[in-house]
């Protein structure tokens, strides 16, 4: 299908022709120039649309996205009040609705974001408007983010360890909570190194007896709520997260949307007070809530709205989630049968980790970084990344490896594309011919 074609199509249908002017007309040759350096600049890009681009978790939108973007960058509208985007701001409450049902807080406040980060900052402000003398915990498992947000807003921020298995050592964050100097725990539901759930209900707990806030960063993992009762996966960190005072995710990861799309959902439309502000030139179209009376952002992409809604009305998401689970599981059955590689963590969603085998740490991170090259400079390459793995996590997890050094860096791969399933076996076959030369 021609989408882009269709984009064209439906601008030209709604959007009412206006007079141009000379200043906006480039210059001809100028323009084509400029065209010419664009697309050869635009070709060193890594392939991150087909399955050998198996390192982060990067990968085109859907081409319905792209579509809606597209035709809806015509009008630019602007989602922080309904007289910038009022076709827009419709779909955007309509998204968050959809968002809210899926994990299970229907009722929530929310609103998109433009990006994960600053969905976490929103999460982490509110808490600390609730809290403001508190302190917010998260494990070293958690994404960096956390600790620069709290940074940001003034917050003490306390890192709790991880345990053995890469999730928040929920141990040490109650004997933190029974201080009393604890106002919110952040816990994961889907790791960015290896997409490791936290135990989201047992922290949920929490709440009744010290009195915590839960904040779920899903950033990540969170559209696999829509496999919690799939047996693919352990489905009980996402059932969970309708017991949460917050969440986050990311439509620009497992969503199939470009970049500029994050979210964060309240369960308690009550804390839409803490935004309370006023600006006396935007809110005056209607007294309906206007989106940028609870967001910290002013201005934000309709287009965003537009793209994510036509997607979650056109397709399914959670065949294309599968699809990216069954390849993490099928990889991991054959690296457990190869001689050359070894798995370092069984996948719980659509990541694996996994490295060169050897008898030293130090082998073993060297061997990482060749094969991460390596593979990039192939005549038919495959794209991994790295991830550095600290000594007493390796250790736990490898006891078997002499440490030699502090950290072991170990490969890593994304499988967030269906397209990967069919190719695990080129995947695995080209990857040990690069550990084996």
């Amino acid at each position: 299908m021609d989408y882009l074609s269709r984009a064209a199509e439906a601008v030209a249908a709604w959007r009412e022709p206006a007079p141009s002017h000379p200043a906006l007309e480039p210059d001809a040759a100028r323009l084509d120039a400029a065209w010419s350096e664009f697309v050869e600049r635009m070709g060193t890009s890594y392939p991150f649309h087909h399955p050998r681009y198996a390192g982060q978790m990067l990968k085109p939108p859907h081409p319905v996205a792209i579509a809606a973007y597209t035709a809806a960058l015509h009008i630019n509208a602007n989602n922080h009040a309904l007289d910038g985007g009022p076709a827009t701001s419709a779909m955007e409450i309509e998204v968050v609705e959809w968002l809210a049902e899926m994990f299970g807080l229907g009722g929530a406040l929310g609103h998109l974001t433009s990006s994960g980060t600053i969905a976490n900052l929103e999460a982490l402000w509110v808490a600390r408007e609730l809290h403001p003398d508190k302190a917010v915990v998260y494990g070293a498992n958690a994404h960096y983010t956390h600790s620069r947000m709290c940074a940001v807003l003034g917050v003490q921020g306390i890192e709790a360890p991880a345990d053995v298995a890469g999730r928040i050592d929920l141990d040490a964050v109650e004997a933190l909570c029974q201080t009393g100097g604890v106002g919110t725990i952040v816990v994961t539901a889907g790791t960015t190194g290896t997409g490791t759930l936290d135990d989201v209900a047992r922290v949920v707990s929490f709440r009744e007896q010290y009195g915590v806030r839960v904040h779920v960063d899903a950033a990540y993992g969170g559209f696999f709520t829509l496999l919690a009762d799939s047996g693919l996966i352990d489905g009980g960190p996402f059932r969970a997260i309708a017991g949460a005072d917050s969440v986050v995710v990311d439509p620009h990861k497992h969503g199939l949307q470009p970049y500029g799309c994050g979210a964060v959902l309240f369960r308690d439309p009550g804390v839409g007070r803490l935004y309370k502000h006023d600006s006396p030139y935007t809110y005056f179209t209607s007294a309906e809530l206007h989106l940028g009376e609870i967001s910290l952002e002013c201005s934000r992409a309709g287009a965003a709205a537009a793209a994510l809604w036509l997607t979650l009305r056109s397709l399914d998401l959670a065949p294309i989630l599968s699809a990216g689970v069954r390849a993490a599981q099928a990889w991991a059955a054959l690296i457990r049968e190869s001689d050359v590689l070894t798995l370092h963590r069984e996948p719980e969603l659509d990541i694996l980790t996994y490295f060169p085998s050897g008898t030293r740490a130090s082998a073993i991170d060297a061997a990482s970084e060749r094969v991460l090259q390596a593979g990039m400079t192939e005549p038919d390459p495959v794209f991994l990344s790295t991830l550095r793995i600290g000594r007493d996590a390796f250790a736990a997890a490898h006891p078997e490896v002499e440490l030699d050094v502090d950290g072991v860096r170990v490969l890593r791969s994304v499988l967030m594309k269906p397209e990967h399933e069919p190719h695990v076996p080129w995947l695995h076959e080209r990857v040990s011919r690069i550990v084996r030369s």
